[in-house]
């Protein structure tokens, strides 16, 4: 479904850095995989050029044999709207407009029939446990509440792939864990394909496959078995290895 080939990103002319070198990576359908490594390692570069919000040096992103890259600024733009779904740390939600404007918005700028965006916006609230939130403004509602507004955003248009950057970052223990299982059942149920950067092992802990990048490169991967508390600990000690925690001084 999502193939990365080769991906590479420098910045800067006279001094350069490379903040990804030759990354490849197969996303299947109906995954849920989670990105982790060190700071500075290259997650949010990585995540920015799957959202095409940046674009590479060097290498390939294809979702469905698509490659965004080759699109102009047009397209990229209807591209980002229809085939992707995004759900970032602070919940970019519009705070003047109520919870079921926010959660239509991208089927509004696509001039979806009112009644497609009706049936729709039903369908997830109440898979998503939002429907007594619906005529609420974004002020009056929980943190954890608004993220799960901003994952029925994400999902209202059934994108191919659901980006996720941190999205327990700004919530305590209860609605960190609320989001991740709303996250589970979506890539459960929906076959949602989901990636997730994340720094929070617990969060990892709600995935079926971790990444780990250090210095922009893939360097290691770990498999969920099915029992969330053994690989909890297996993301654990895969970050003290990376980040160096277990190396002699």
């Amino acid at each position: 479904m999502l193939q990365v080939e080769n991906l590479s990103k420098t910045y800067g002319d006279e001094i350069k850095y490379e903040a990804l070198k030759k990354l490849n990576l197969t996303v299947n359908d109906s995954e849920f995989i989670g990105i982790m490594g060190p700071s500075g390692s290259g997650k949010s570069t990585f995540l920015n050029l799957l959202a095409t919000i940046d674009q590479p040096t060097d290498g390939h992103i294809l979702l469905n044999g698509r490659d965004p890259n080759q699109l102009n600024q047009e397209e990229i733009a209807k591209f980002r709207r229809r085939e992707l779904g995004f759900v970032f740390q602070s919940f970019n939600l519009m705070p003047t407009l109520t919870v079921e404007e926010n959660i239509v918005l991208p089927l509004t700028l696509d001039g979806e029939k009112i009644s497609v965006m009706k049936h729709q916006l039903n369908r997830l609230s109440e898979r998503l446990g939002i429907t007594d939130l619906l005529k609420k403004r974004i002020a009056e509602i929980s943190g954890g509440q608004a993220q799960r507004v901003a994952v029925a955003r994400a999902m209202i248009h059934q994108p191919q792939l659901l980006l996720a950057d941190e999205p327990t970052g700004n919530l305590d223990t209860k609605s960190s864990k609320d989001v991740m299982r709303l996250l589970q059942q979506l890539n459960e149920n929906e076959k949602a394909t989901i990636l997730m950067v994340t720094h929070d092992p617990l969060a990892a802990s709600y995935c079926k496959r971790i990444v780990f990048i250090k210095d922009g490169q893939l360097v290691d991967e770990i498999r969920n078995n099915g029992n969330q508390k053994i690989f909890y600990d297996e993301v654990m000690m895969k970050l003290a290895e990376i980040e160096g925690a277990n190396s002699e001084f």
